[in-house]
């Protein structure tokens, strides 16, 4: 049965639909910050895949995904205001170090862990920094670009697996590991700090009909301009479309603050729109009965990233900030996106503060680096093991 592209859009439409009902409907699935678009998609996946199973195909017209993925990691770059990273002052910075140091680490492992296994390390790089650190975005845009450069099979179904699985664990463990911290070290809220006193985010402005045009002008700019560059330079750099759509829009939006208010809600509601028609026609798309061969190898590798995520935080993140309770409650935040996703890694440090008391340097510092400098560092990292590895 083939779905053109009108179609495809409606089903996927049909499976957020679904998956936002059933998040609101079941509160694991609320309380574990599961992103709608994954369980709608993940279940259109498990349907889908039982159709087959009965002999029954159905082949989804993608002519959506890309752009709708491009729009996504173009939104990212929009969000990159360089002026918000003034606010975190040192702690921001050394906090980032400590990021990128694990995102270089997660690879490392993981390529060292496929090579152990006698797999490709591509697949390595998979169950590394693309979906522990990217989550499913970047997962599956990395997993198309493996299956179409380098003939990973199997690769963006594998990397929706992967992405689900350290998100999962990453909201399990964000909250417990920080309150873990907080009583084994016996350590208080400073004094001074009231509940209330800071709620950890700005009261977005409206969203407007002109705002989101403005958005969408700068995104397809963007869009155009970073398909352009991928083009043109080729011959001297490869990387994939959606990088540089994103270094384009990190400009773009930098330069648009100087010349009008950018409502950053705005830029949320279309990168997120994006970000799950993208995620529901691939979920909805994937095929899972290639995954059979590679579920023990993949899940052996996954378990060796949690491991190294919550040493490396541990044993590292909460010591060098500072061993105090801002740092407990960063090493909450780190964890959320170490394995899972910006908002999941939100999520833990307000389910630790509600809990312990407020901490404003977590909510000024997790939001940035989680929102877009982690993005733009796992990019600039991936694409340098891919082009040793591709070499």
């Amino acid at each position: 049965m083939q779905f053109s592209a009108m179609e495809t859009l409606m089903v996927a439409l049909i499976v957020l639909v679904v998956g936002q009902l059933l998040v609101h409907r079941f509160r694991i699935l609320s309380d574990l910050n599961m992103p709608e678009p994954v369980v709608g998609g993940l279940l259109a996946t498990l349907l889908v895949t039982g159709l087959q199973l009965a002999g029954v195909s159905l082949a989804f017209d993608d002519a959506l995904k890309g752009p709708a993925m491009l729009f996504f990691f173009g939104a990212v770059g929009l969000a990159a205001d360089f002026r918000l990273l003034r606010q975190g002052g040192w702690p921001m910075l050394v906090f980032a170090i400590l990021v990128i140091i694990l995102v270089f680490l997660q690879d490392v492992a993981g390529v060292l862990m496929a090579k152990l296994l006698g797999l490709s390390p591509f697949y390595g790089l998979l169950g590394g920094s693309i979906t522990m650190t990217g989550g499913h975005g970047t997962g599956i845009a990395w997993g198309e670009v493996f299956a179409n450069n380098f003939g990973i099979d199997g690769a963006s179904e594998l990397a929706a697996a992967s992405a689900t699985f350290g998100l999962v664990f990453g909201a399990l463990l964000g909250g417990p590991l920080a309150m873990m911290l907080i009583r084994r070290y016996r350590l208080q809220v400073p004094a001074g700090r009231e509940d209330g006193e800071y709620d950890g985010a700005e009261k977005p402005r409206p969203i407007a009909a002109a705002s989101v045009v403005r958005i969408l002008m700068l995104l397809s700019i963007g869009v155009v301009v970073g398909s352009v560059a991928e083009h043109y330079s080729q011959h001297w750099v490869r990387l994939p479309t959606f990088v540089w759509v994103l270094f384009v829009c990190i400009l773009l939006g930098n330069l648009a603050r100087r010349l009008w208010p950018v409502n950053d809600a705005t830029i949320e509601m279309v990168g997120n729109t994006s970000l799950s028609v993208f995620l529901a026609i691939t979920l909805m798309s994937l095929q899972l009965l290639q995954l059979v061969d590679l579920a023990l190898p993949m899940l052996a590798m996954l378990l060796v990233q949690v491991a190294l995520a919550v040493s490396f935080i541990v044993f590292v993140t909460f010591r060098v900030m500072g061993r105090n309770y801002d740092s407990a409650v960063l090493c909450a935040g780190h964890c959320g996106f170490a394995m899972g996703a910006t908002p999941t890694a939100v999520a833990n440090i307000q389910a630790v503060t509600q809990h312990h008391g407020p901490s404003p340097l977590a909510f000024i510092i997790i939001p940035v680096v989680g929102g877009f400098i982690v993005d733009i560092v796992n990019a600039t990292i991936i694409q340098g093991f891919v082009t040793v590895l591709g070499g």
